[in-house]
């Protein structure tokens, strides 16, 4: 969800006490950012953001009660769901994996500096997702082989031009636009452009949903 005018109004869910107090401690020192209320999981945090309004939510994963997919899947669905900001660490690959499925903006380390998390922060509430493409080649590299197409999703891709198919799969081999203008020997703009028509075709949200569209789909098969 786009931002509404004003300071960013976050929520912050993780079972554990000291990292909610670390996140909402170092995003109150941002004049920009401000932190609306917490939560411990998943079930938690859907209740609390039915009594408050938020822009973005940074969602832990592995948590008792509800996790942060069920979460994220149930939150993503709502009319004006707002961004969703998935914390992970790649022991747990699949998980992150599972979240962008379900609908989340991106994703970061736990371990993520501060000036990391605050910019994916300000990108989620632009609009835009948090795929880095360092990370996602990491991921993808590491969950590809459990990876399989989905039913029903092939038939989309019919609706996307040539140039626009090249776009989608190189987004989801990680290449970020201004390596995919290079790859097709394009301007930068044109990419953005090609991105922007092809996500409005697919009825995509953003690049997150994008690099999950191109596997389910089987445009891009995973490495053997």
């Amino acid at each position: 969800m786009a931002q509404a005018d004003g300071p960013i109004r976050v929520v912050v869910v993780d079972d554990q006490p000291l990292i909610r107090a670390g996140f909402s401690m170092v995003l109150a020192g941002q004049d920009d950012i401000d932190v609306v209320g917490e939560a411990e999981n998943g079930a938690d945090a859907l209740d609390l953001l039915r009594k408050v309004e938020a822009d973005v939510v940074i969602m832990d994963i592995r948590m008792p009660v509800m996790d942060g997919i069920q979460a994220t899947e149930q939150l993503t669905r709502w009319d004006t769901p707002p961004g969703v900001l998935v914390l992970t660490t790649f022991d747990n690959d699949e998980d992150a994996f599972a979240a962008l499925r379900a609908g989340a903006g991106g994703f970061l380390l736990k371990n993520a500096p501060a000036t990391e998390v605050v910019n994916a922060i300000r990108v989620l509430a632009a609009g835009e997702s948090v795929v880095a493409p360092r990370i996602t080649r990491l991921l993808l590299d590491r969950v590809s082989d459990r990876l399989a197409p989905a039913n029903g999703q092939a038939e989309r891709l019919d609706a996307l031009t040539a140039r626009e198919r090249d776009v989608l799969a190189l987004v989801a081999r990680g290449r970020s636009n201004a390596e995919i203008a290079g790859d097709l020997y394009v301007a930068e703009a044109t990419v953005k452009t090609h991105l922007g028509n092809l996500m409005a075709k697919l009825h995509l949200r953003d690049r997150a949903q994008a690099v999950v569209f191109a596997y389910e789909s089987g445009l891009v098969r995973p490495s053997p």
